[in-house]
């Protein structure tokens, strides 16, 4: 197992590209733009885009308000353009690209920014699905939009009605979807929207929670018993592959690992890993955010990380008191509540 030395070796990694993207995106040409690019997974899909296409523009879209991120992805060849995205004037300036991957939005702080949660996720993919009509475009989605799935099955198919539990971020997650639908049944737009559950970054993500939870000491609540997880540099490959298979009218896509994966069962792997016996509160539910990737692994082949290779990493990187990102999931929230 190679592990990862800092920072720099894990988001060389994590941005490596295949030979498969690489195909893929020669049936996708043209220059590549990001909206969104400042959020966790933004600035890694851009440097990926960039390896994969050394010779095309990938422009990245933010308001850019993290210290040293404008600079650190232009350092990378990545061209960057602050915007606030819910300015129409200044999204109708950006340059137009062939290719567009929107990975916008608002979810954490949601339940008390309401209005604000909507706005980014509703009214901004209406503006850009309107301006950006003639780009084919991979737009992030969430597992969010289903309801919960019985954790005993397969999770929830592409065909499963939208019909999210309560909470203004997954309702308004709809809302995005429908605002890109809109735009590609009135303007022919090519569409795929990508319904992603959990990418795994060393420095966030479930297993992150999880693990540091367990090295502390402290218990990891099972309520929301299950999940599923892809590693990052997968989810960030699969959709700049996505680009090459955007549909008119838009297509919904699920996006993750195979394997629906107990949160208790984590919880004790990251223990003998750390030498200690893991403490787990609560009762699994019998429903959970649960998704069906078979469709996605048809098209795109399976994730190429398995689940125990993320779990030696993650727990090599806590053990070792790496950084984190400070920035925890809620996985465990039912409510929708963020």
């Amino acid at each position: 197992m190679v592990n990862f030395e800092n920072v720099a070796a894990l988001e060389e990694a994590m941005t490596r590209p295949s030979a498969e993207l690489a195909a893929d995106l020669a049936r996708a040409p043209g220059d590549i733009l990001i909206l969104g690019v400042g959020g966790k997974m933004g600035p890694t899909l851009a440097r990926m885009a960039k390896r994969a296409a050394p010779e095309r523009r990938v422009i990245g879209v933010a308001r850019f308000s993290e210290q040293g991120l404008r600079a650190k992805l232009e350092s990378q060849g990545i061209e960057c353009i602050a915007c606030d995205l819910l300015d129409r004037a200044a999204l109708e300036r950006l340059p137009r690209a062939p290719n567009l991957v929107f990975m916008a939005g608002h979810k954490f702080g949601a339940a008390g920014n309401a209005v604000f949660t909507w706005a980014m996720n509703v009214r901004v993919p209406y503006l850009v699905a309107d301006a950006f009509r003639g780009s084919r475009s991979v737009v992030f989605s969430t597992a969010c939009v289903y309801p919960f799935a019985d954790v005993s099955g397969p999770g929830a198919g592409e065909g499963t009605p939208t019909l999210p539990p309560p909470g203004d971020y997954a309702a308004s997650c709809v809302g995005r979807e429908k605002a890109f639908e809109y735009g590609s049944l009135t303007h022919g737009t090519p569409v795929r929207l990508m319904r992603l559950e959990y990418a795994i970054d060393m420095r966030y993500g479930v297993l992150h929670d999880v693990a540091s939870k367990v090295f502390a000491g402290q218990p990891v609540d099972v309520a929301m018993g299950h999940v599923n997880v892809i590693w990052q540099g997968d989810a960030n490959e699969q959709a700049l592959r996505l680009l090459a298979h955007c549909t008119a009218p838009a297509s919904p896509i699920n996006v993750s690992g195979p394997a629906v994966v107990s949160v208790r069962w984590l919880a004790g792997e990251f223990g003998r890993r750390f030498g200690m016996k893991a403490a787990v509160t609560g009762t699994e539910a019998p429903t959970a955010w649960l998704v069906d990737t078979r469709a996605s692994q048809k098209l795109l082949g399976a994730p190429r990380v398995p689940l125990e290779t993320m779990i030696d990493w993650q727990a090599d990187w806590i053990a070792r008191g790496m950084p984190g990102l400070g920035k925890p999931t809620h996985f465990e929230a039912r409510d929708g509540k963020y």
